[in-house]
């Protein structure tokens, strides 16, 4: 075994760029509202995978992002999100993207998120070939490390989230589970949040 790849030497090697970490990412929930969520695939497993989510950022100190296309039409985010014990900031949008409310608020100099936290983004919601999609692209040629939940988020045809899965992929977002984000977020076994996260996923 050469010294570099020592157990001793483990704490100072890098992490792979290709894991979320959790100090240097933000959960942004996009519109996962009252009006859309009955004609979702699989809505009760989405949102199920958000909450995780969202209840592991708040046990983890990761910033949430909460975005609401049109609400006045589409009603608010629905209860289990909007309710939710995390600290979160909201905005309403009319583009189908979100990246540039995104960018604006990460920038914003009364922002609860720091800028210097918008490097690495993990994105939940629907649809996953409209809203989703266009948030996660438009922010990938911003040059930020766009991570997506295959999991948390859906669209109304199956049909549609795999292909929006498969076109985000191929544009170079890391396409992921939530359990995976979950334990890259935690990073190791043993401590208190592992035990809090394991409770979890359970």
């Amino acid at each position: 075994m050469s010294e570099s790849t020592h157990p001793e030497n483990q704490a100072s090697l890098r992490r792979s760029p290709e894991l979320v970490n959790r100090n240097q990412s933000q959960l942004l929930v996009v519109d996962v509202q009252q009006r859309l969520m009955p004609v979702i695939h699989h809505a009760e497993r989405i949102e199920n995978r958000i909450v995780l989510l969202l209840d592991a950022a708040a046990a983890l100190g990761v910033p949430v992002i909460v975005s609401e296309q049109y609400p006045k039409g589409l009603g608010a985010t629905i209860d289990s999100i909007a309710q939710h014990h995390v600290s979160r900031q909201r905005f309403e949008k009319i583009r189908f993207s979100a990246a540039e409310e995104f960018q604006t608020l990460c920038a914003s100099a009364d922002a609860a998120v720091a800028v210097d936290r918008c490097d690495q983004v993990v994105i939940v919601g629907i649809e996953a070939h409209i809203c989703v999609l266009q948030t996660a692209m438009d922010l990938l040629a911003q040059s930020y490390r766009v991570f997506v939940v295959e999991d948390a988020v859906s669209s109304r045809r199956e049909s549609d989230h795999r292909t929006a899965m498969n076109r985000l992929r191929d544009a170079g977002a890391v396409i992921c589970t939530a359990e995976s984000v979950v334990f890259e977020w935690c990073e190791e076994a043993g401590t208190d949040e592992f035990r809090v996260l394991s409770r979890l996923v359970r």
